[in-house]
């Protein structure tokens, strides 16, 4: 008679176990194996640096921090971001983008849109049961983590929706605070779920930034690294024309060639490509051509340069500076900016705090105050206090 009850014991202690491991645990191994920091001596920052970072307004354009269980009012050992770091390397403004769907291939080529891992990665972290099969339920559930982030910071942090919470933000800056500015977007239009009017929904919300694309082809057209190469669909069309219309920044980051061309040609507003590289410096399938590029800059957009390996090809502070300074060349030292792709599932060499290392190098490598001003973040400020809406 004790045999089936020494069961029930058991099953529930490992039951229970389970549920504490899949809670506490699994998350952290999971992003500790994909969000990684290289190890490396800790930078020396000279004098000079660390007094001209100081006086920087220092921006990012994309991180995915949001995906991932951390509680982003505390330094982490895992990860890239979170606000102490981001206030020790100074950032006045981080953009966080919500990712809603990758594929389990995940590479530059070639990926179909038939498998997800974000769906075991909403069940591992116990995300609410709208998420586990719908994907704008994942953006708002991500933007719902931003604005948290606000509620719970004590000031130290501020979700920016207009051009007047801007110009407060740059101002507490120029005054010497440390409140951090974050703007939301997502990453890859699929979040809207085949729905027009979901763009109004996440833009009332407070989503500013909208990605087209991610690693698959989706409703609005083709990836850079799908399997159809296309334009932008009718939906497509529709989404890029509802988001002019209502002061939505575009992100091309993953578009392919043809979505960017047919979203320049129809857009009547400057596009960010948010991380990524230049091809003639990192000749990888994840960046696009120099005269593409150029053709952004030209629109008056502007182009984050990331850290990790396939944007770059070479992580180092040197390569990372190489790749901005041919950037410069290609698109214009008013176009050019930091996309760092933090916690996208990559590898680097520096972390949120540790950017003052870029200005240092930057420096050595015969940059200007001025030209350092504009890559660290005042190309970001001076896009975003001119492209969000007035209120």
């Amino acid at each position: 008679m004790r045999s089936p009850r020494r069961w029930m014991i058991i099953g529930i202690v490992l039951a229970v176990g389970l549920f504490l491991f899949v809670q506490f645990q699994l998350p952290g191994l999971v992003e500790g194996a994909i969000n990684k920091t290289r190890a490396h001596t800790p930078y020396e920052i000279r004098p000079d640096a660390a007094a001209l970072h100081e006086k920087l307004f220092v921006a990012d354009l994309h991180s995915d921090a949001l995906l991932w269980k951390r509680d982003l009012t505390r330094r982490s050992s895992r990860g890239h971001v979170d606000l102490p770091r981001l206030r020790q390397g100074n950032v006045a403004l981080q953009v966080f983008t919500a990712t809603t769907k990758t594929p389990s291939a995940q590479n530059y080529r070639s990926n179909s849109d038939d498998s997800d891992t974000i769906t075991y990665l909403a069940l591992s972290q116990l995300w609410p049961p709208a998420t586990w099969s719908s994907l704008a339920a994942r953006a708002h559930y991500q933007l719902d983590k931003l604005h948290d982030l606000e509620r719970r910071s004590e000031g130290g942090f501020r979700v920016i929706r207009n051009q007047a919470e801007m110009r407060s933000l740059v101002a507490d800056r120029a005054r010497g605070g440390t409140t951090v500015g974050g703007i939301f977007g997502i990453e890859g239009a699929h979040a809207l779920d085949g729905e027009l009017d979901e763009v109004d929904r996440l833009y009332a919300a407070g989503m500013r930034v909208i990605g087209l694309s991610h690693f698959f082809d989706n409703q609005l057209g083709g990836s850079l690294h799908g399997t159809s190469g296309a334009g932008l669909s009718a939906f497509g069309r529709e989404v890029v024309a509802r988001a002019d219309a209502i002061g939505l920044v575009i992100d091309v980051a993953h578009a392919s060639p043809k979505v960017v061309r047919d979203v320049l040609a129809m857009s009547s507003r400057p596009v960010i490509l948010s991380h990524g590289g230049i091809r003639s410096v990192c000749d990888v399938g994840r960046n696009l051509d120099d005269e593409l590029m150029r053709t952004i800059a030209q629109h008056g957009g502007i182009a984050g340069i990331g850290f990790w390996d396939a944007a770059v090809c070479d992580i180092t502070p040197p390569g990372i500076v190489r790749a901005l300074r041919r950037a410069v060349e290609v698109m214009g030292i008013d176009h050019v900016a930091l996309g760092s792709d933090y916690d996208g599932a990559t590898e680097v060499l520096l972390d949120s705090s540790e950017l003052a290392i870029l200005t240092q190098t930057m420096l050595d490598q015969g940059f200007g105050e001025g030209e350092i001003a504009k890559i660290m973040g005042g190309n970001v400020r001076d896009f975003f206090l001119r492209q969000l809406p007035a209120e």
